[in-house]
């Protein structure tokens, strides 16, 4: 049931006329075991601004047994349609409204999702409500700026525990009654319900006293490192109540691990969910933990910037997420004693990669976007809002100082505490703290799409000496279809001046900081000052814009990439690099072999696991389809030899098979494999553990080297909730049509799967090198896309739209294919944005192919 999508008219004309005070939530969940519906009493107490004034409350759910409006039973059939419940005739003043119903638990990690671990076939419950879900569980006025209290009274089955946003209470006959919450928006309360395990502690500075609890599933419990994370959320205590001159503003901060979650984790108040895979089952990478930690850091920066204020329409979205991520990487590289000082590599590795691909897709748009209704908000959890809206924030930063950017938080939180917000209220508070005016700031990089190139113009006298610098800027048309003009933005950088020492190192010897405006700007040299050996642009990554290297630079930084001293101007030209790829400027066969040259100095594992990723991306997609064969062989070659001279035990170790694993092709290769997998060769200090030896499984079976009896076997000595996944997996990745045909059905065709092990299907379907046995369902995706869009959840549906889109099929036809879908099948915007994002991929595919193929004969 989608459920009516409610716009922004609706939403600001129902805040015109409603105050909502408080909402009593009774839920009956002691059947969750046995799964089906449950029992939600809604009692909510609002204000009218006008008496016979007329609006509704939004419910999701299979039956309505009674509503009552200020003590007069209403009609259940003429009020109740959809996801909406009639409400005329209000009172001027108080008003209270009584909803019983029947909900439905779900398995799409949406509303109330239920799962059962195979290994006690117990269930575990768990809320999701951002964006519109609330309303699955609890009649609500469903938008953030109707704040309420909220008091949860739940009867559970005997034994379980209950946690919600108030802190627990001891349950009497299994009945457990939450004090009301302070003022929250709907989206980030929360229940979670199930035989949990818990770890208990506290946070305790200056005489405050913040209970922490972690909690996991117990077939879990042995796996999970509860001191790491009780560690980062200390450190997250510390600087944030520091940085924002404002306390925890909730009365515990309890983490809950949980399965089968759609996202990294949850902001709900002082109860916030994280995918259970963050609870390591088998050695990974400090680069997990790195990612975990800023998951953990993102969340709890939630809790003050968007639970305790937050925005008052979803257009301000991006605050809400950019401002956590900012704020994630800035605890990381500043907090003291904190294990990743590096974090604005990691930031310009991962997060300003994923906002310059999606700057670059036809469905761009504004940081701050335009918001109509809820479809838009549910495809808007992209990378500008999120990493492009951090990258413009650190912006800022550079531009206000952080001393006097912190200063305006700071009043910020104090003046609208557990209120709702616009951007003009941050911003205000800024340009007071800062003196800048930020109008102009903001309508250039808040309000417009796009992004701009930086490139360097060096001229030199005879002696080698600089006699002008120059930073151009472009703004590159806006890619078809996409709405807005190109943009020249004010942007705060620095220019970093690197020399090669005596040892081969490449060395910054001098810092410029300026701002760069228009088209040209002159950089202002001191006399004498040397040509350096690479000059680059947005050193210290201060600005977001595409950089490019001089002639000279590209040159030294081609051949010496490994030798910075510094990770963080090492991942600007990784990047760079990559973009340039991505472009069509840098050649795929070239790119692969600077990677060659350069990975095995690369110490920033994070940094290399990307390189990874990119690498086989890249060689899959964007080499000449002539070449791909050569290219692949040349990368697994490599990757396999890495793996043999890496530190035993290391975390380059580790990588490096993980990489193997993902494209052994050869005999012999695959030969290795089987033998690690079976325990007949080993590789020195390579732990074969559980989620290793399924990387091996997936690949074998993907090279059809391994049955269905052998995938079963697997899972028997593995029969968990992770498990049951890739075997899954395993089964779709089989190179047979009876595999694939099996696969497309329970995904599409059937809408039985629970939401990650349909992301597991469709993850192992998808086998790039299994091309010709996937081209017929190119013709089957159209014909059946819109039917699912139409029929499921917004999550659920959106896994099948962009997970089966034909993207391995990079041809003109399969974009002819996609034009003529999107014009006769008449999809949603929503819809219509995903698949035209999937088609721009193939399009860049293909004139990165051409760039290659050029190359190859230039």
């Amino acid at each position: 049931m989608p459920g009516t999508n409610l716009t922004r008219e609706e939403a600001q004309e129902r805040a015109r006329l409603l105050t909502v005070d408080a909402y009593e939530i009774d839920l009956d969940l002691s059947g969750a075991q046995e799964g089906g519906t449950y029992r939600s009493v809604t009692t909510v107490r609002f204000d009218s601004a006008e008496a016979g004034a007329e609006t509704f409350v939004d419910l999701i759910a299979p039956a309505v047994h009674a509503v009552v409006l200020n003590g007069k039973d209403l009609d259940v059939a003429s009020v109740f349609r959809d996801s909406r419940i009639a409400l005329k005739h209000l009172q001027a003043g108080t008003n209270e409204l009584k909803v019983v119903a029947d909900c439905s638990y779900t398995n799409s990690g949406e509303g109330l999702h239920r799962f059962v671990d195979p290994v006690d076939e117990q269930a575990y419950l768990y809320t999701q409500f951002e964006v519109p879900d609330a309303r699955r569980v609890f009649a609500s006025f469903e938008q953030p700026d109707l704040k309420a209290t909220f008091r949860f009274t739940v009867k559970a089955p005997s034994g379980w525990t209950v946690i919600s946003n108030s802190p627990a209470p001891e349950p009497v006959d299994d009945v457990w009654a939450f004090e009301p919450t302070p003022r929250l928006s709907t989206y980030v309360t929360a229940l979670i319900a199930g035989p949990y395990h818990a770890v208990h502690s506290t946070y305790e500075k200056d005489g405050q006293v913040v209970p922490l609890g972690i909690y996991c599933r117990p077939s879990l419990a042995e796996y999970l490192d509860a001191d790491d994370i009780f560690a980062v959320t200390r450190q997250g205590f510390d600087w944030f109540q520091e940085k924002f001159d404002y306390p925890y503003p909730f009365a515990k901060y309890d983490q809950l691990f949980v399965p089968e979650f759609n996202a990294g984790a949850m902001e709900n108040a002082g109860a916030v969910t994280i995918r259970d895979q963050y609870v390591f089952r088998s050695k990974v990478t400090d680069a997990a933990y790195e990612l975990r930690a800023s998951t953990i850091l993102h969340e709890l920066a939630h809790m003050w910037f968007g639970d305790l204020v937050t925005m008052e329409w979803w257009n301000d979205l991006w605050l809400n997420e950019s401002f956590a991520t900012f704020a994630e990487a800035a605890c990381q590289a500043y907090a003291e004693g904190s294990k990743w000082p590096h974090s604005w590599t990691t930031f310009a590795n991962s997060m300003k990669t994923w906002a310059y691909r999606q700057d670059q897709l036809p469905s761009t748009h504004p940081i701050m976007a335009d918001i109509s209704d809820l479809d838009d908000v549910l495809v808007n959890f992209d990378g500008i809002t999120y990493a492009k809206g951090a990258s413009v924030l650190k912006q800022l930063v550079a531009y206000v100082g952080m001393d006097e950017f912190f200063k305006g938080v700071q009043a910020y939180f104090k003046a609208h505490a557990y209120g709702n917000t616009r951007l003009a209220d941050l911003l205000g508070a800024l340009e007071e703290t800062s003196g800048r005016d930020l109008k102009a700031w903001s309508t250039a990089w808040l309000e417009t799409a796009g992004i701009n190139v930086l490139r360097p113009e060096i001229e030199t006298d005879e002696a080698g000496l600089l006699t002008s610098v120059t930073v151009l800027q472009e703004a590159p048309a806006l890619p078809a279809g996409a709405k807005g003009e190109p943009t020249l933005r004010p942007h705060r950088i620095a220019i970093g001046f690197y020399d090669l020492d005596g040892d081969g190192r490449l060395v910054r010897t001098d810092r410029i900081e300026l701002d760069v405006e228009g088209e040209r700007t002159t950089v202002p040299l001191p006399a004498g000052t040397a040509r350096p050996a690479v000059l680059l642009l947005n050193d210290d990554d201060l600005s977001y814009a595409k950089v490019r290297l001089d002639e000279e630079s590209l040159r030294v930084v081609t051949e010496h990439l490994g030798d910075f001293t510094e990770s963080l101007p090492r991942a600007l030209c990784w990047a760079s690099a990559w973009d340039m790829t991505r472009d069509g400027e840098l050649a795929t066969r070239d790119y692969l072999e600077l990677v060659l040259s350069g990975i095995g100095k690369e110490s920033d594992i994070g940094v290399v696991q990307s390189l990874h990723r990119q690498v086989k991306l890249a060689v899959d997609l964007y080499t000449a389809p002539e070449w791909r064969e050569t290219g692949l062989a040349r990368w697994t070659e490599a990757t396999l030899a890495h793996l043999r001279a890496a530190e035993p035990g290391s975390d380059h170790q580790l990588a490096w098979a993980r990489a193997f694993a993902a494209t052994a092709r050869t005999p012999l290769q695959l030969d290795l494999l089987q033998a690690l997998l079976n325990g007949t060769d080993e590789i020195e200090g390579l732990a074969v553990d559980t989620e290793l030896r399924w990387a091996f499984v997936q690949r074998l079976a993907a090279s059809g080297l391994i049955d269905e009896e052998e995938i079963a076997a697997e899972y028997e000595r593995d029969r968990t909730a992770a498990g049951e996944l890739h075997a899954a997996s395993a089964r779709a990745a089989q190179p047979s049509e009876e595999a694939k045909a099996e696969a497309w059905a329970s995904a599409v065709e059937s809408d039985k799967l629970a939401n990650s092990l349909q992301e597991a299907v469709i993850g192992g379907f998808v086998q790039t090198d299994q091309r010709e046995l996937l081209a017929p369902y190119t013709e089957k995706y159209f014909t059946a896309v819109k039917g699912v869009w139409d029929a499921r959840s917004h999550e659920m549906a959106q896994q099948v739209a962009v997970g089966l889109f034909p993207a391995l099929q990079v041809s003109q036809e399969t974009l002819d294919a996609t034009d003529a879908w999107l014009d006769s099948a008449q999809p949603s915007a929503a819809l219509r944005r995903l698949v035209s994002e999937s088609r721009s991929g193939v399009e860049r595919a293909l004139k990165a192919q051409a760039a290659d193929a050029a190359a190859a004969t230039a």
